[in-house]
């Protein structure tokens, strides 16, 4: 443990911990998204699920399993967020054409024209965040696709 604080970690700094300057800037970017995104009326989990039913659909059919690993967020979490949704008249589920187990999920038109208008403003805000970065950007985001990757 390190003289000066009480917390059993070799960091002299919390500013040398990699997990919280993650877990600092990830709120703060989540903090930007969310006011990027109050002008529509949704919340960041339902924009990402949106625009990421809105991409996946042009190939047919998605199921909540096929929305949720490609969102990378938890199927039962994603449930509830699809049934809001659905009450919004943003996304439309009905039973699957292949699977009977499965809900077949589609946005609707409202839906795809608040998510094409939300993207803007989501972009907007991000080049703000990450356009700091510079010409390290690049870079920036090839590490983060790497940590996302599943280990071997």
């Amino acid at each position: 443990m390190t003289a000066g604080h009480r917390l059993g970690t070799a960091f002299s700094t919390a500013e040398e911990s990699t997990g919280l300057l993650l877990w600092r800037v990830t709120n703060r970017w989540q903090a930007a998204q969310r006011a990027a995104l109050q002008p529509f009326g949704l919340t960041h989990v339902q924009f990402v699920l949106t625009a990421s039913l809105t991409w996946l659909g042009v190939d047919g059919p998605v199921t909540q399993k096929q929305l949720a690993d490609h969102a990378g967020t938890d199927p039962m979490m994603t449930s509830q967020v699809v049934r809001t949704l659905v009450e919004r008249g943003l996304v439309d589920r009905a039973p699957h054409p292949d699977d009977g187990r499965a809900w077949a999920l589609s946005v609707t038109p409202d839906g795809r024209e608040l998510v094409n208008r939300a993207i803007v403003a989501v972009g907007a805000c991000d080049e703000s965040f990450f356009g700091r970065l510079g010409p390290e950007r690049g870079s920036f985001a090839r590490h983060l696709a790497a940590l996302e990757r599943p280990r071997d």
